[in-house]
């Protein structure tokens, strides 16, 4: 069946680093767009950062730009979400999700907190 498992989240300071990872299984990961969305306490998901299938073009939201970085590794059907000089506003619950067309997953989620 259909997997997509998100690690990689935790406790982090100001400043400081984290690296998501999203192992996928069940389905062409190859042919998907994968993303990662965020939903803090509150507040509605957003879209953070998504990569495409083909040439592996990311786009990112404004308030992430220059911080995060999306990568995906085709052969070990993951994707990932670097994220340097974290703030306070990053806190929240990431998500994973795969999308083709109509088609789409979502994953757990993995819970990132940012102290001040």
């Amino acid at each position: 069946q259909v997997q997509l498992v998100e690690s990689g989240g935790g406790l982090v300071q100001i400043g400081g680093s984290l690296r998501l990872s999203c192992a996928a299984s069940g389905f062409t990961f190859k042919n998907y767009a994968m993303s990662w969305y965020r939903q803090a306490l509150g507040k509605e998901r957003e879209l953070v950062a998504v990569i495409s299938s083909d040439v592996g073009s990311a786009n990112y939201l404004d308030s992430v730009k220059g911080r995060f970085t999306i990568t995906r590794d085709n052969a070990k059907n993951t994707v990932y979400l670097q994220m340097n000089s974290l703030k306070p506003e990053d806190t929240a619950v990431y998500y994973c999700n795969a999308a083709w067309g109509l088609a789409g997953y979502w994953g757990q989620g993995t819970q990132v907190a940012v102290s001040s």
